[in-house]
Order: C-alpha cells, then sequence, then structure tokens
C-alpha cells in the first residue's frame, strides 16, 4: 500500500488549503482513512477521519468547523479541505489509513508541509 500526500505549502491566517491522499496497492471497503498533523517538537496528533464505505467522518475539536475530510472512491483518494487556517495549523500533515476493525494505523503517507503565517 502507498499513500501519496499533496498539497501543502506556505499560506496566510484566514487562507484556505486542499490536500490530497491518493492511496494504491489496494481497495478500502471497511477501512477507516485519517489526517494527522505534526508541529515541531509536538506528537503526532489525530485531524479528521472517514470511513471507506459509509463516509462517516470524524473530527479534531480544534478543526471543527473549518476543516472537512472526504473521499472519492473512483479515484482512492481522501482530501482534507482546510478552511480559515491559523498558524496553530502549522505542522506537517500525514495521511493514514487502517482497517475498520483496528485502533492502529497500518500505512502512512510521507507527509506535506502545511505553514500558516500571522
Amino acid at each position: 500500500v502507498q499513500l501519496q500526500a499533496s498539497g501543502g505549502g506556505l499560506v496566510q491566517a484566514g487562507d484556505s488549503l486542499r490536500l490530497s491522499c491518493a492511496a494504491s496497492g489496494r481497495t478500502f471497503t471497511n477501512h477507516v482513512m485519517g489526517w494527522f498533523r505534526q508541529a515541531p517538537g509536538e506528537e503526532r496528533e489525530f485531524v479528521a477521519d472517514i470511513t471507506w464505505n459509509l463516509g462517516t467522518t470524524n473530527y479534531a475539536d480544534s478543526v471543527k468547523g473549518r476543516f472537512t475530510i472526504s473521499r472519492d472512491k473512483a479515484k482512492n483518494a481522501v482530501d482534507l479541505q482546510m478552511n480559515t487556517l491559523k498558524p496553530e495549523d502549522t505542522a506537517v500533515y500525514y495521511c493514514g489509513g487502517r482497517r475498520s476493525a483496528s485502533r492502529n494505523y497500518n500505512w502512512w503517507g510521507q507527509g506535506t508541509q502545511v505553514t500558516v503565517s500571522s
């Protein structure tokens, strides 16, 4: 399985970015795809996830109402639309995948840098 994240960049506070995670190597029926982020000196933290089958979503409180996760079954991809970005959203963003029955993520992408200036 390969996950390829893209779409990061340098933006100003209040701007938007859309991250994309292209998945290959398997189908993701009965899987959950998620986005995590890691700021310098911090641990990796959960941002959002989505069930592949039904598209049920879950968000961290810090991004609720600003970020939207979606999946495109035809493209085998998961996107993260980030609006009203804040400097504290600055981090390396990683996409990951796990089986629905597991709590552990089995696959990770390489990460994409998001930098939000004030």
